[in-house]
């Protein structure tokens, strides 16, 4: 290459590299989109004017209730639970005068337990037990003329305890005491048992407070009847046969 064509090559690289700039700057203001007056207010034209009158139309119809409207508004109805039908119910049990039968069969609970003339007959319930088995055992009591004793009130509660046995019992003339410590007096673990005791037992002192003489009862349990009971103690105690068959006699009755 000689110097001649070294000296203009330079310039010619040159020009080719500024023509190539200008078509790409060319290129580029192509591309690029031009807002124009035009288009600036067609925008403004688009939008939506919001004036005062809009504001108070609007304000018209959602307005808030007056005093006055609010006043005059119907209310709805409370529910009133004194108005609410009441379900039919049998006569209201007495408390103090079922308390007051209780406290009037003493005499009765003192001859069941042998604390007076003639031997004496406890069946040990609880109300937790099935109803016809409580039906029986109750029934077989009245005409035996024995005591039925609950360890403690019904779910805590002597209002239900005294609704459940006045349902039981019904018209039947039997004895019913709730005495925890009978219990203990007579060793009695599990329901239903039977207890029998001698005529002219007296109790004797004891951890629980008194206690009878050990052989002044017979005592058994199981899911059995009143008379069964009595038939297998008679059996296997024939010294209380007697005593037994005291209550026998009025079961069959």
């Amino acid at each position: 290459m000689s110097a001649t064509e070294r000296r203009f090559r330079f310039p010619t690289m040159a020009l080719g590299l500024a023509a190539a700039l200008a078509a790409s700057g060319q290129t580029l203001a192509q591309n690029t989109p031009v807002v124009t007056d035009a288009d600036i207010e067609r925008v403004r034209r688009e939008q939506p004017t919001i004036t005062e009158q809009d504001i108070e139309q609007a304000r018209q119809r959602h307005r808030m209730p007056s005093d006055a409207e609010l006043q005059a508004a119907p209310v709805p109805n409370r529910l009133n639970i004194e108005a609410l039908p009441t379900p039919a119910t049998h006569t209201p049990i007495d408390l103090e005068a079922l308390a007051r039968g209780y406290a009037s069969q003493a005499e009765v609970m003192n001859q069941a337990q042998g604390l007076a003339s003639g031997p004496g007959l406890l069946v040990f319930i609880s109300l937790s037990m099935p109803q016809p088995t409580l039906q029986r055992l109750i029934d077989q009591a009245a005409r035996a003329k024995g005591a039925i004793v609950l360890r403690g009130f019904a779910n805590g509660s002597l209002r239900d305890t005294v609704v459940q046995v006045h349902t039981l019992i019904g018209n039947r003339q039997v004895a019913v005491q709730i005495d925890p410590q009978a219990f203990d007096r007579f060793a009695v673990t599990r329901v239903p048992s039977f207890v029998l005791v001698r005529d002219g037992t007296r109790p004797v002192s004891c951890a629980s407070g008194s206690c009878a003489p050990a052989d002044s009862f017979l005592h058994t349990s199981g899911d059995v009847s009143l008379d069964y009971a009595l038939q297998y103690m008679q059996r296997s105690a024939p010294g209380f046969g007697p005593a037994a068959d005291v209550f026998l006699k009025r079961i069959k009755r």
